[in-house]
């Protein structure tokens, strides 16, 4: 039991889990543009994910303490120095159209977790993108909408019409909706620097916002051109599921809560397509 127990924070701490839901949405972006299945690119996000994901959350901590690390960490840089070498082998496979939208996205990640504005610009001492006031929560949904909208559509050689415009404006809603409730699990451990929804709206108006995303996030299904009646039940089914998950988040729900059950929602909508389809 306590190997599994060991094994799962693994999973979970080493960011297999969210690469697992990154890659799951890229797969439905795939299935509603009928694109048959990008394994370059699908795996591609899937080992940049765990690269990135990792890259932000530890690199302060490698940074000042790589002399005596703790045995997960080091187990953790290991295995993202081996998803980082995987996804440099994904990235040669793909078109190179792709390339410059990923140098973006790239860039931004990099600017996320490195320090490079100067203080006076800031209201935290990192200086760093995910610092400044309020703009986390949107830096990581737009890089979500892109990497598994657009990327996996632009590798393909997908135009990109005003349906695709839709899915990735649907996509950004969602993942916003999505970190709602880590924003209110971190509502006591934030710096009030950081100005999140929950600390300037409070948590219930907080839970308000992510229910009317979620209300545009379903609406806009209907304005696209090409409406498939099975896209717009597994979109009424994971509305309803993610609505569930909000409404019931809070400060003391176990943190399995959020950094498992929530992150597995995009898992979840994945298998309902796969079986509507």
């Amino acid at each position: 039991m306590k190997v599994f127990k060991s094994l799962f924070n693994f999973y979970i701490n080493a960011s297999i889990h969210v690469a697992l839901g990154v890659y799951a949405m890229t797969w439905i972006t795939c299935i509603e543009y009928d694109v048959a299945y990008d394994e370059d690119y699908l795996y591609f996000v899937f080992f940049a994910t765990i690269t990135a994901y990792n890259f932000i959350k530890y690199f302060g901590l490698a940074k000042f303490h790589h002399r005596s690390l703790a045995n997960w960490l080091k187990a953790i840089q290991i295995f993202s120095a081996i998803a980082f070498v995987f996804m440099c082998y994904y990235l040669l496979q793909l078109n190179s159209a792709t390339y410059i939208l990923l140098g973006v996205l790239g860039l931004i990640t990099f600017l996320y977790a490195i320090p490079f504005l100067p203080k006076h610009y800031l209201f935290d001492e990192q200086q760093n993108l995910r610092e400044i006031s309020g703009i986390k929560i949107y830096i990581i949904a737009l890089v979500w909408a892109a990497v598994t909208v657009l990327l996996p559509l632009a590798n393909n050689g997908i135009e990109f019409s005003f349906d695709v415009i839709i899915t990735g404006f649907q996509r950004f809603c969602f993942v916003i909706v999505l970190m709602l409730p880590f924003e209110i699990r971190d509502l006591n451990y934030d710096s009030l620097k950081l100005a999140t929804i929950p600390q300037k709206i409070g948590i219930k108006k907080t839970k308000l916002i992510g229910v009317l995303l979620l209300m545009v996030f379903l609406m806009s299904e209907f304005f696209k051109d090409g409406l498939d009646y099975t896209e717009v039940i597994s979109t009424l089914i994971i509305c309803f599921v993610t609505l569930l998950f909000l409404v019931f988040s809070s400060q003391k729900k176990s943190k399995y809560y959020c950094a498992f059950w929530v992150e597995a929602i995009p898992i979840f909508w994945l298998g309902i397509l796969l079986l509507l389809s």
